[in-house]
């Protein structure tokens, strides 16, 4: 698949796997909420019940900031089947201009964001190369 076509895919895209891994080597991947902009992609913490907004993905990008993001499409019809693969340097934004900005883009692409905030952390994944199927 073309880039230009994988982008339009991922940014498409409602919900993405986002892989992380711990200071043991150990995997830990989970659903995520995400928005593409430029050659980054933004996902932020919510506000769904959660313990602490010091999640382990948060945690294991502090310790090893390579990440994978995830996005693919299944249906019966196997000819329609695809996916992308973001592999990423993930890092916790902390300049309040790209904050604002990533949040913005969040919440453009996602209604429910105008009514579950957003207070944990902002995670920007600087995509380094893409890989795709088909």
């Amino acid at each position: 698949m073309d880039l230009a076509l994988a982008r339009r895919l991922v940014a498409e895209a409602r919900v993405g796997r986002l892989g992380t891994t711990g200071p043991t080597g150990q995997p830990h991947l989970v659903p995520c909420c995400f928005a593409l902009v430029a050659d980054a992609v933004y996902t932020a913490v919510d506000a769904k019940p959660k313990s602490t907004f010091e999640l382990r993905r948060v945690r294991n990008i502090a310790d090893r900031p390579e990440a994978t993001l995830l996005v693919d499409h299944y249906e019966e019809d196997w000819s329609a089947l695809w996916w992308v693969r973001l592999d990423c340097r993930a890092r916790v934004v902390t300049d309040p201009g790209e904050e604002e900005a990533a949040r913005r883009a969040l919440t453009d692409k996602y209604e429910q964001y105008r009514r579950v905030p957003m207070p944990g952390p902002v995670i920007a994944l600087d995509v380094a190369g893409w890989r795709s199927w088909p």
